[in-house]
């Protein structure tokens, strides 16, 4: 993918200079001299823990990833975190806790000291729909969750057998307003973002849709290419292989650019539809209460790993869209998505499995 069009990149951030500790001159040594000793002292020491601040690591990072290994935040985790790893001579070490739509391994990040020591795998499940399907979530993500970098978007389609007789989104809107509560679409689970992107676009085109929810993408998936279900809204990397095989037809990009991966598919917006984007979006999170220059430390060493040749080849080989923005644009992203999301959430009475 051309590094032009979808690289947004922060700039690098230098560390700050140490302060020089304080001498204390002779002169003082009078009545009272020993306050100011102490008052000097207090300010060398909080030098000293200055100076120790700019070092960031001094130790091992954990990157805790919310899904079993081998899945997408888990390959972009890995990709980044090894750059990152090498920039800091500090081991990175991947701590994978997958279950329920990634909440368990933000919970432990949220649960962690916040010294940036240890880093979360953020994802959209996790960070800007959980808080909408559960009544009783262990961690408030908009409270106790700090967005370190958005690293990567993936882009998400509009996927459906190769036997339902559409071939773009106006061929497919006519078929599901002639047949309500017919055409039948899969997702990974109720309240997956799958689910939620093909309950925006039934709310689009005014017409309802059948729900039908898998144990994960490859089963849906494979519903599609099986004919058991018409149409998913996905990431294009697991779909690729029942494109290539003949067994899918892509209608449609639900995201907000087309994919270099697919670059004479129309979007949703070039096709006339109006609908919230569809982006699969993986960032690293921290507490909230993470220092903000520990924050930005992280942020640098992020961005500095998305510019290498090695990351960039290997996002480009999967159709990843790189990011690299500031923790502030990805905090307003979390929060955008998380009212969006929420909004077709209580539309549709989804509700947490």
């Amino acid at each position: 993918m051309p590094a032009s069009l979808h690289t947004r990149l922060a700039p690098d951030r230098s560390a700050p200079s140490a302060p020089a500790l304080l001498t204390i001159p002779s002169s003082w040594r009078v009545a009272g001299g020993a306050a100011l000793v102490a008052c000097a002292l207090g300010v060398a020491a909080d030098g000293a823990r200055a100076q120790v601040a700019t070092v960031f690591p001094a130790k091992p990072v954990r990157i805790i990833v919310p899904f079993a290994p081998g899945g997408q935040s888990d390959i972009i985790s890995r990709t980044v975190g090894q750059r990152m790893a090498e920039q800091w001579g500090q081991p990175v070490v991947y701590d994978n806790r997958g279950g329920a739509g990634g909440t368990l391994g933000i919970e432990a990040m949220v649960r962690a000291p916040a010294d940036g020591y240890t880093i979360g795998a953020g994802s959209q499940s996790a960070l800007s729909i959980a808080q909408h399907l559960y009544a009783k979530l262990p961690y408030d993500p908009l409270k106790e969750v700090q967005g370190v970098v958005t690293l990567v978007l993936t882009p998400y389609v509009v996927a459906v057998n190769v036997r339902v007789p559409s071939r773009n989104v106006a061929d497919l809107v006519k078929i599901a307003r002639a047949r309500p509560g017919r055409i039948a679409f899969g997702s990974s689970g109720a309240g997956s973002i799958s689910h939620i992107a093909a309950e925006l676009f039934g709310d689009a085109i005014g017409a309802k849709l059948l729900h039908v929810p898998y144990k994960g993408t490859a089963p849906a998936l494979t519903g599609v290419a099986t004919g058991e279900i018409d149409i998913m809204f996905a990431d294009l990397t697991p779909v690729q292989p029942h494109l290539d095989a003949g067994r899918a037809r892509l209608v449609g990009i639900a995201g907000s650019a087309r994919s270099p991966a697919a670059p004479g598919v129309a979007t949703l917006a070039e096709q006339g539809l109006r609908m919230q984007a569809i982006d699969g979006r993986y960032g690293f999170v921290v507490h909230a209460a993470t220092p903000r220059e520990t924050v930005n430390r992280l942020n640098a060493a992020a961005v500095a790993a998305l510019k290498t040749s090695e990351v960039r080849a290997r996002f480009d080989q999967l159709g990843y869209a790189i990011v690299g923005d500031t923790p502030d644009q990805y905090q307003q992203a979390i929060r955008q998505e998380s009212e969006a999301f929420g909004r077709v959430i209580r539309s549709a009475g989804i509700r947490g499995e």
